[in-house]
């Protein structure tokens, strides 16, 4: 296989639907209308509740939806090879992914921003609203140590990239002062923050910090602390902005570049496209493609975390309902893509970064090996960065160092959205519980509800073992999805009443990933054996999970008119 027929393939695809489905979508499912007011502009605050330019908001969606998810869990899933792992991401893009992002987003949108758990209590039950909650929160404390684990390593790995991302966000707050405090002109700001980018970029070569993984994990937390309890035109909404540079030059960049060597001759994949049912993968024992897979790739097919950003700040900030198509369904369809260059990257490059590290894989122990030698050698992001870097360099000419160093700042500039972003909405998700329960006024509190949670979540992270906490995360992060698919499901059936078959094209795909999951984390807790804190999250998730399909099936069976109308 080449290079230059799966990227021409995956952008036809991806633009194709976008173009037809999407908009299909948009049209007779969600019914967006362009004249009813968003809830930015009813219930405006300054805060949460701010209208944003629908590049700005693309920017901050995507931003925060991408993280490391996209590109670290297609790396470890090529221990199944290149072909299970590009097919799970396209087919989870198209039927799951992008649907469920988008419709998550015009929910929320249409219920005065509420989030997709409280939408779920409001079509289901109190109880619902309330599993929702903490299902949510427990999910994020796991997404906050995944995330976590992976800067920290990258920052101890690469330091040019621990610099630059920490000039990074001065750069964002500068943006975000110029834009919403001074007025100044968009285009004139996005200018001045792109040249301040490219300055923090340059001093990251030039002044690496050196620091243990402890210290990042300390940096991060008293970070994202800070970050999650800030307005959102502080530094939330102008960092995601700029992010999305970031990741579009890189696209773009990537998609250039293995075009370009597939064309040379040089794209052939040396990666095997199948290696064996059962490869080494989840916390290194012999994991099934089905169901483990969502266990490992999350982000980059689908993603529950998408839907409590989407529904958590997206939409308070959707200046236009025209708008959520680009925001919401493009969002996920451009993460697709970046999945596919990631697979796409390694599979041409893969073979060599392990040669040229005496790493001992090769294509005959490619399924036993691959992914319990990436962890070992702390090349989870690695083997992505060094084999775009290749890429850049055989395309392009762009020096190995600078490709590896970009490939890296690359993703921790948005595993940093993530880690932020997932604070500020276990915030929010805290502060729901507080207020359902009647707890003391201090609880609720932005500040201490997001010590809470940054505690929990970097004190998971602090010794735990990678192969153990990703997989836990991601299972958690794909039975979200589900829950929130099948609400979303419910929304379209009772509320939104579109004709022909549309709610079963949101209700069968939520109900495969349901089993899927629910499978897979019943499998990882007796298989893999997780520690103590780890299986206990997930027990509590599964606990949760069946309850709350429970209340779905009982709200579906009720007759439409029953539901509560947004």
């Amino acid at each position: 296989m080449n290079s230059t027929l799966i990227i021409l393939v995956a952008a036809v695809i991806y633009a194709g639907l976008y173009m037809s489905y999407g908009r299909s979508l948009q049209s007779k499912v969600v019914k967006a209308d362009p004249n009813r007011p968003t809830p930015a502009h009813r219930l405006y605050d300054g805060v949460d509740y701010v209208p944003a330019h629908p590049i700005v908001l693309y920017g901050h969606h995507f931003a925060s939806i991408a993280g490391a998810g996209p590109i670290v869990g297609p790396a470890v899933a090529m221990a199944w090879g290149w072909l299970p792992s590009l097919l799970w991401v396209w087919f989870g893009n198209v039927f799951i992914g992008a649907v469920h992002d988008y419709l998550a987003l015009m929910s929320s949108v249409r219920y005065d921003g509420k989030s997709i758990q409280w939408i779920a209590g409001r079509l289901m039950s109190k109880r619902t609203s309330m599993a929702f909650e903490l299902y949510v929160w427990f999910a994020l404390i796991l997404v906050i140590a995944a995330f976590a684990a992976v800067i920290s390593g990258i920052f101890v790995g690469t330091p040019e990239a621990a610099t630059a991302s920490l000039l990074f966000l001065i750069d964002a707050i500068i943006l975000g002062y110029l834009l919403y405090k001074m007025k100044i002109n968009f285009y004139a700001g996005t200018a001045i923050g792109i040249i301040l980018l490219i300055i923090a970029v340059w001093l990251g070569f030039k002044f690496p910090i050196v620091a243990s993984k402890q210290t990042w994990m300390l940096v991060l937390g008293i970070y994202i602390i800070i970050a999650s309890s800030l307005p959102v035109w502080v530094l939330l909404q102008p960092r995601d902005y700029l992010n999305a540079y970031i990741l579009w030059f890189g696209l773009l960049l990537g998609g250039v570049a293995f075009i370009i060597v597939g064309l040379k001759g040089v794209g052939t994949f040396s990666a095997p496209a199948f290696t064996t049912w059962s490869a080494n993968v989840v916390g290194g024992k012999p994991s099934p493609f089905w169901p483990t897979v969502p266990l490992v790739i999350a982000c980059g097919a689908l993603s529950g975390f998408h839907s409590i950003v989407g529904s958590g700040t997206t939409s308070k900030q959707l200046d236009n309902e025209l708008h959520g198509l680009l925001v919401g369904y493009g969002g996920m369809f451009t993460e697709g893509f970046l999945s596919t260059i990631v697979i796409a990257s390694i599979a041409v490059y893969g073979l060599k970064v392990f040669q040229t590290m005496n790493i001992p894989v090769d294509t005959t122990n490619w399924g036993a090996q691959y992914a319990i030698q990436v962890v070992k050698h702390g090349i989870k992001v690695g083997i992505f960065a060094k084999s775009y870097a290749y890429g850049l360099q055989d395309a392009l000419g762009i020096p190995f160092k600078t490709g590896a160093v970009f490939a890296s700042l690359w993703v921790s500039a948005f595993a940093l959205t993530t880690l932020d972003t997932a604070t500020r909405l276990g915030r929010f998700a805290w502060q729901e519980i507080m207020d359902m329960i009647h707890g003391p006024e201090i609880l609720k509190n932005r500040w201490i509800a997001s010590i809470i949670l940054a505690a929990l979540g970097i004190g998971f992270a602090w010794k735990g073992a990678w192969l153990i906490i990703w997989p836990a995360f991601s299972g958690m992060n794909q039975m979200l999805a589900s829950i929130a698919m099948m609400t979303a499901a419910l929304w379209v059936a009772k509320v939104q009443s579109p004709e022909g078959s549309w709610k079963y094209a949101v209700l069968i795909p939520a109900l495969f990933l349901w089993i899927t999951v629910t499978v897979a984390l019943i499998w990882f807790l007796v298989v893999v054996k997780p520690t103590a804190p780890i299986a206990f999250i997930t027990l509590v998730g599964l606990g949760l999970n069946i309850l709350l399909a429970i209340d779905f099936w009982a709200a579906w069976k009720k007759p439409a008119e029953t539901a509560t109308a947004a």
